[in-house]
């Protein structure tokens, strides 16, 4: 066997087996709380996975349409949010002044509880889709600055001074050497911020918006035990997205930085 076909079975098969796992004691805990415990509303507080299911295939097409929705708002942020995280990361790296005078404000901004956020952002807007890209943009901004300016500044001292050597310019040190070595950093700060604008998204789509699963997914709340079921779906849509959204990224940074440890062939196999 080929070590890259090893490798992914693997990583498979643990994962297979952890998924597989949660399922059935997820099933076993909504049995015993329905048959046994005979916990008032069982069904709303964990549902059966088959009952999930079942409403997430039922009602596909609407989950399908109304998720397009939100992970379009979503990924409009998230683009925005790193293009100014890594704009800022670069200046701050050129200039020490730079870094001094925003990175302040950068970690103040965060300070800001998202919860409390949404709301003053949708009523400032009145406009979903500006909110939503809003916001989605303001999770994506810090941890791909902070990652980004961290890897710019880990390349080592004597590849800058081989770069000077050759008197080489500013802008062929950075392209050459200081930008490959920020990637694994740029990524890192992308794999964590891609399922968080999928979130912030969703967060402002209950603050009153008439499209995307957080309006199905509020609706159904309202509806009670009766849409227990649907209301359980949007959630593990909104779980989906978020998980694609950071497979999307790992599979982004394997694509352009193939030189990093984690992404070389192992030697050996069968």
């Amino acid at each position: 066997m080929r070590p890259q076909a090893l490798l992914i079975r693997n990583k498979l098969i643990p994962l297979a087996v952890w998924v597989v796992g949660l399922l059935v004691v997820w099933e076993g805990l909504s049995w015993f709380l329905l048959h046994v415990a005979r916990v008032p509303l069982a069904q709303s507080r964990l549902p059966f996975v088959h009952q999930v299911a079942s409403a997430f295939w039922k009602y596909g097409h609407t989950l399908l349409k109304e998720g397009g929705v939100t992970i379009g708002n979503a990924a409009l942020g998230f683009l925005l949010g790193a293009a100014a995280g890594g704009l800022l990361a670069v200046l701050m790296s050129l200039s020490v002044w730079v870094e001094r005078l925003a990175f302040p404000y950068a970690v103040a901004s965060q300070m800001i509880p998202i919860l409390g956020l949404a709301p003053i952002i949708y009523g400032i807007v009145r406009d979903e889709q500006v909110s939503r890209i809003l916001i989605s943009g303001y999770i994506t901004f810090f941890p791909v600055a902070l990652n980004m300016l961290r890897g710019l500044r880990s390349v080592p001292a004597a590849s800058l001074e081989l770069m000077h050597s050759y008197a080489a310019k500013p802008w062929a040190v950075y392209w050459k050497v200081r930008l490959p070595a920020a990637l694994p950093g740029l990524f890192g700060g992308l794999k964590i911020a891609a399922p968080l604008a999928v979130t912030g998204a969703i967060l402002v789509e209950l603050m009153g918006a008439q499209h995307g699963v957080g309006v199905i997914m509020l609706r159904n709340l309202y509806y009670g035990p009766s849409h227990t079921y649907m209301f359980w779906a949007t959630v593990l849509a909104g779980a989906v997205m978020g998980i694609a959204s950071y497979l999307l990224m790992s599979l982004l940074e394997r694509l352009v930085s193939p030189w990093q440890p984690e992404f070389r062939p192992k030697g050996g196999g069968e």
